[in-house]
């Protein structure tokens, strides 16, 4: 009989411990629930991740990758990241990464900073682009 009783009650603790993982869970992050823009954006910049680091490029640690940091980009000047090696084109274009700059940048870097080093074609869904804004607005 002890044998029941003690599968019983790893059972019940078993369910236990499921329930309150599932209590603790938001929304997002359920299997069943839609996932926020900023979450689309952050599964959409695994591409821009080949390149580009979120982290602040201040911190101790920080390597320089193929592209600046886009950690706290969004309000940032073009070129802001010191440490970065930008092209003449980029530094001397003047732009504010607001979120209209940075949507019409991440259509077509090319007509925005002509002869700007980034190799990247351009996202054209317009709702992509939406999200990973939404995402870098997250990297403050």
């Amino acid at each position: 009989m002890p044998r029941p009783l003690s599968c019983s009650l790893a059972l019940a603790f078993a369910c236990l411990a499921a329930a309150c993982g599932e209590k603790s869970q938001s929304p997002s992050q359920r299997a069943d629930a839609p996932m926020t823009i900023e979450e689309r954006g952050r599964m959409a910049f695994a591409a821009c991740a080949v390149c580009h680091s979120v982290r602040d490029p201040e911190a101790p640690g920080y390597a320089t990758m193929v592209g600046p940091s886009l950690y706290r980009v969004v309000g940032a000047r073009a070129g802001h990241v010191a440490t970065y090696d930008y092209s003449q084109a980029m530094r001397e274009s003047g732009l504010v990464w607001d979120e209209a700059t940075l949507d019409a940048f991440l259509e077509n870097p090319q007509q925005i900073v002509p002869r700007t080093r980034m190799a990247y074609v351009g996202e054209k869904n317009a709702d992509r682009r939406a999200a990973l804004i939404a995402y870098l607005k997250t990297l403050q």
